[in-house]
């Protein structure tokens, strides 16, 4: 089977969010989004000893018309909202929150957050919502490391996780609205592998750290974006040294998007309603315990 090739390679910028440095991989200059995927933030710090975990991370904001995703892949998430949920999600797992009609939320260091070193590491990941369900009632879906499905490389030296859509008829739990495939990859050195993705998605991968080689690329050093044309149905990627990753594809939704601050919609004015209806309290209130 042939293999896609390469659109675009996107080198991860840092930016500040909130005094936290991020690694913005997309949008950039280069691309405004691949679509359905709006944005992704790759997070590394470490949390003084001297600091309240409830006090660090992001405190209490909004969201409405998209679904911010959080693969954690060190130390854990505590994430509460103004629906009544409030889990912990350590290494490994992934939070997974259709923002819908409106939300309140925080994702903060978990209490133990020292036992890990202080140290957090987060792949943020937001994917964007048709029309047809920007105001559906918000949802939230945690997922521990041990409840996520996995396959491994011929060689054994490839693990690939299935969080969302599937993969070698291995399903993942979460049933995104639109169709999405979400893995991670963790390999070895020398591992080598060939995924088949579905020929109508948009697909990319994000390296975290390590080295690989994509064929028909060649070298991807870490935090680096690879966007693949819609030209092949399968990719094959070797680990130059050990890596972890993470491949999403797809369904375009192609609509209109409108994004200001924490609000994805279509239309100009529907950002102003989001903005209304916040400050009127109707995404809910979240006062963190």
């Amino acid at each position: 089977m042939k293999d896609r090739s390469v659109s675009a390679v996107l080198t991860a910028q840092t930016i500040d969010m909130e005094g936290i440095a991020v690694k913005q991989a997309f949008p950039t200059q280069k691309i405004e989004n691949i679509d359905p995927f709006l944005l992704l933030h790759h997070v590394k710090t470490v949390i003084p000893n001297y600091i309240n975990p409830v006090k660090a991370g992001f405190a209490p904001h909004p969201h409405r018309g998209f679904s911010p995703v959080t693969f954690v892949f060190e130390g854990g998430v505590h994430h509460r909202d103004s629906r009544g949920n409030n889990s912990i999600i350590y290494e490994g797992g992934v939070q997974w929150m259709n923002s819908g009609m409106g939300i309140m939320h925080s994702e903060r260091p978990p209490h133990d957050i020292q036992n890990f070193g202080g140290k957090q590491e987060l792949v943020q990941l937001w994917i964007n919502t048709p029309r047809a369900h920007k105001m559906d009632q918000p949802q939230y879906f945690p997922i521990a490391s041990a409840e996520i499905p996995f396959i491994k490389s011929d060689d054994e030296l490839i693990e690939v996780k299935i969080v969302a859509g599937e993969l070698s008829g291995i399903k993942g739990s979460i049933q995104h609205i639109t169709p999405i495939n979400a893995y991670v990859i963790k390999a070895e050195k020398n591992g080598k592998m060939q995924l088949e993705l579905p020929s109508n998605h948009n697909a990319f991968l994000y390296l975290l750290n390590g080295q690989l080689r994509i064929a028909g690329l060649g070298l991807v050093d870490a935090e680096t974006a690879i966007k693949f044309n819609n030209d092949g149905k399968v990719i094959t990627i070797e680990a130059i040294k050990d890596l972890r990753a993470i491949i999403m594809t797809g369904e375009p939704i192609n609509e209109p998007i409108v994004a200001h601050g924490p609000f994805v919609m279509n239309y100009e004015g529907e950002i102003l309603e989001a903005m209304r209806d916040y400050r009127m309290g109707k995404m809910g209130i979240l006062i963190e315990d």
